[in-house]
């Protein structure tokens, strides 16, 4: 009967979603998505305050016995984590689906929001269910959703092929995750998590044990299980990347380390804790080696998921090896840690895959190579996405160190305590050699990105992402982490700053930058404003409307040194990067896209000069009125 209802429940949304008007149905599948995020959220508050379990359902099922669910303090930590990136999602997708509206059927947007509204809700079923029948149901849920919400452009190959591929992973991992509680059901009685201790206890650990940890470790990206995920992230809408990346794999680890609690024995937790500690290492490196020589932003932001999820293994590691060797310091540090930065990673992968989408909507690109710049045209895209970029390096005193901090620490305990030394020193050093990667891989990302001259024109015109994206974006980066950064004196820094970045945009440049640099004589576009000095703008033309921020950069794509249409136009003829796409009033009789016919003219070059004089006749003394006859008779031969 509990099934029956929530199916019953997921109806009523979908029809709900489906009778709105196309322009209310995000508000509708956000009204859906706060309330269950409210109503859970609120019983997870009350648990970690408490301490006490709070029981939500229990009945008697015909597959795999008595089913129930509760929250305790673990499921409830992620009960918000969940509840935060849901409802951030939706609430992005407000700006990110908004050019989408025009070219998808209602049909499409209507099925798009039903998925993500029941992913959401699903997500939550899992981590608050106690295992069995209910726990597979959600988990089923959650998968099928999300491979729906993967296919929102399901007319590009690559989409269908990415979605295809995540299926079948995440089917093999669902086999796996039967086959575990099908036996755990055999040999006690009871599918539910509180099975597994009296199973550890009285069954050899380690066959149960693997099989739930590939099964989680499928979701979770665990090396070398990971494929999906570099090839599901960059197909997805941002929105959904985020809630997949920064939520959803977060199942996958609450799985191992649901599984991982019930261990009870020295030699199990040993075991168990250098198997987690190996397999994190390896998906760390792995990942943010894969990260750092990407040219795709998604890509690139998906690795580093895959990297991050080895972290957040290695601290659980450390903890169940501090746990083995009687250090509960050494258990703290490491699950502290662990826990941390599973909520650290939740809000900065979220707000770099916003940024990212920010990215995509307004240069319809993500190549490394097309951008540069943005950081002039997206000012509050380019700050935000410095946050989560610093954040995630780990940099002081944002988030991100703070929990790397704690596992160094429990790492470093474990080192002076003497127990696993080994594994100790391991994990040392691969974390600071995955941190030395990240730092290298986000400062290539976000340099290449947000600096320097911009390369298309799409990126020259870009504008500002509207403010639904800009508040959703917000929440994971507060204004605290900076006041360390910042000095007391305001007016000692806003001078610099008043030089280095004008108030105003820059007027456009008549005049060749090669000129003065050499030391020659304007040529080009400069001789035909009448040798203006290199210093001396020309008067600006009357703004008309339809200009964008992108006209006004002029001759300063020069910079860049392409030597592609983009430049040659620009320093050949004149023409600023607006003029190749005509105003509309002026586009009759041409086609969409050619461009003006302007009149053209071969660049000017250096006046002619004479012919070359010897040099020796120059140290015989010959005056110039002397060799001005003979100068003449042969030029003219």
């Amino acid at each position: 009967m509990f099934f029956l209802h929530t199916l019953f429940a997921l109806a009523g949304i979908a029809a709900a979603i489906c009778a709105a008007p196309l322009r209310t149905k995000v508000w509708t599948a956000l009204a859906f998505t706060a309330a269950g995020a409210v109503a859970l959220s609120a019983c997870a508050v009350g648990v970690l305050a408490g301490g006490e379990p709070r029981p939500l359902w229990a009945f008697d099922s015909l597959v795999l016995g008595r089913d129930s669910g509760s929250l305790d303090p673990l499921s409830a930590f992620f009960v918000l984590l969940i509840a935060i990136g849901a409802v951030a999602a939706v609430l992005y997708s407000r700006g990110y689906l908004s050019h989408a509206l025009d070219r998808k059927s209602p049909a499409h947007v209507s099925l798009h929001y039903t998925a993500l509204t029941v992913m959401s809700l699903s997500m939550l079923g899992v981590v608050a269910s106690d295992g069995g029948y209910s726990f597979l149901f959600f988990w089923e849920l959650m998968t099928v959703a999300s491979f729906i919400l993967i296919l929102f452009d399901a007319e590009r190959r690559e989409v269908r092929r990415a979605a295809l591929s995540y299926l079948i992973m995440m089917h093999i991992g669902f086999v796996l995750l039967v086959v575990g509680f099908v036996r755990l059901h055999a040999a006690t009685g009871s599918a539910s998590f509180a099975a597994l201790v009296p199973y550890f206890a009285e069954h050899r650990f380690l066959p149960l044990f693997l099989v739930f940890l590939a099964g989680f470790g499928m979701k979770a990206g665990l090396f070398p299980m990971h494929v999906w995920l570099p090839e599901a992230h960059p197909a997805a809408p941002s929105h959904v990347s985020a809630l997949m990346s920064g939520v959803m794999i977060k199942t996958g680890v609450y799985g191992i380390l649901r599984v991982a609690a019930a261990l009870d024995t020295s030699a199990a937790l040993h075991t168990a804790g250098v198997i987690v500690l190996v397999a994190g290492i390896a998906t760390g490196l792995w990942g943010v080696i894969l990260a750092a020589s990407q040219n795709d932003v998604k890509r690139l932001l998906a690795y580093s998921s895959i990297e991050n999820v080895g972290v957040i293994l290695i601290g659980a590691g450390v903890a169940l090896l501090g746990k083995a060797s009687g250090h509960p310091s050494v258990a703290l540090c490491g699950m502290a840690g662990a826990l941390l930065h599973t909520l650290n990673h939740s809000f900065f992968k979220s707000l770099l895959f916003f940024g990212a989408g920010n990215v995509l909507t307004q240069t319809h690109t993500t190549s490394l190579d097309a951008l540069g710049g943005l950081a002039k045209h997206m000012p509050l895209t380019a700050l935000l996405f410095l946050v989560g970029a610093a954040a995630i390096c780990a940099l002081p005193p944002l988030n991100g160190f703070v929990s790397e901090l704690l596992i160094y620490l429990g790492l470093f305990k474990g080192i002076a305590a003497g127990g696993s030394v080994l594994a100790s020193v391991a994990g040392v050093v691969a974390l600071a050699l995955i941190g030395g990667i990240v730092v290298l891989a986000f400062t290539k990302l976000y340099g290449t990105v947000f600096l320097g001259s911009p390369r298309t024109h799409e990126v020259a015109e870009a504008a500002e992402a509207d403010s639904f994206r800009i508040a959703a974006m917000a929440p994971a980066a507060r204004r605290h982490p900076f006041r360390g950064f910042l000095p007391r004196n305001r007016r000692g820094y806003r001078r610099p700053c008043r030089r280095v970045l004008p108030r105003r945009p820059a007027r456009r440049l008549r005049f060749s930058p090669l000129a003065r640099p050499l030391g020659r004589r304007p040529h080009g576009v400069a001789a035909r404003r009448g040798h203006r000095p290199a210093g001396m703008a020309p008067r600006p033309h009357p703004a008309r409307p339809d200009r964008r921020a992108g006209a006004y950069l002029g001759l300063r794509l020069h910079f860049a040194q392409r030597a592609d249409a983009v430049h040659g136009r620009i320093l050949f003829r004149g023409t600023a990067i607006h003029r190749s796409v005509a105003h509309p009033a002026e586009r009759r009789g041409r086609r969409r896209g050619q461009k003006r016919d302007f009149p053209l003219r071969p660049p000017l070059r250096h006046p002619p000069q004479g012919p070359h004089r010897p040099a020796f006749r120059r140290l015989v003394g010959r005056s110039p009125a002397a060799a001005e006859p003979a100068r003449h008779a042969s030029a003219h031969g």
